[in-house]
């Protein structure tokens, strides 16, 4: 986990607390590890809740269209303005 945690308390039903617990056993993790394993899945959960959003917003162009922004955004970030920019950012706290 990251450095900075959170203590969330949430309400799964029996089935699902028994499989997961279940299935954390069968692969030799132990109590601390629910926390992982529910941080990884909100992770992807929110990963994967992003993509929709940003393929909805897309949906009406054409796929050269989208090709063509994201070759234009990969030029920006290699360019001298784009790296500085991501240098700026490091510095911040």
């Amino acid at each position: 986990m990251n450095a900075q945690t959170r203590k969330w308390t949430i309400t799964v039903d029996e089935q699902t607390d028994i499989s997961l617990r279940t299935h954390l056993a069968q692969k030799g993790m132990k109590k601390g590890d629910l926390s992982k394993f529910v941080e990884e899945a909100v992770t992807w959960r929110l990963i994967d809740q992003t993509m929709a959003d940003i393929q909805s917003r897309f949906s009406d162009m054409e796929s050269d269209e989208i090709e063509a922004l994201i070759d234009e955004a990969i030029a920006w970030a290699r360019s001298p303005e784009g790296i500085a920019s991501d240098k700026m950012d490091e510095d911040r706290p």
